[in-house]
């Protein structure tokens, strides 16, 4: 078993592909500079975040306070995943339709007869 370093962490880049297929620079959320930080540091915050990485360096304590919400977002880095956190935890948009069938469950019954419309030739 390998164990988890910082330079092992900042080596791998961060994507999340369930949020953004595509990737964060071609998203049209996130500035050239902030999708850069979040593919290289988001797989250091994400294991900070879960416990697997302990912070040694004043820069990654102060990253990891900033990233549980503790302290304000200081660098680009910390602005970033807060923008980042901020997209992938909004509330979704419903559809202004409702369910996508008629709201009201009396329209279209067969027990009104009476408004039909017959055409005869």
């Amino acid at each position: 078993m390998t164990k988890i370093t910082r330079e092992l962490l900042l080596k791998r880049p961060f994507n999340d592909f369930r949020n953004y297929p595509y990737g964060f620079s071609r998203s049209g959320d996130f500035s050239i500079r902030e999708s850069d930080a979040l593919t290289h540091y988001g797989c250091l915050i994400t294991a900070m975040l879960a416990g697997e990485f302990k912070p040694v360096l004043k820069e990654d304590i102060e990253l990891l306070a900033a990233s549980r919400g503790e302290q304000a977002p200081v660098t680009t880095v910390e602005k970033a995943w807060a923008k980042y956190q901020a997209r992938i935890h909004r509330p979704k948009v419903a559809s202004m339709y409702g369910r996508g069938k008629f709201a009201d469950d009396s329209f279209g019954s067969a027990a009104d007869t009476e408004d039909d419309l017959i055409v005869e030739d």
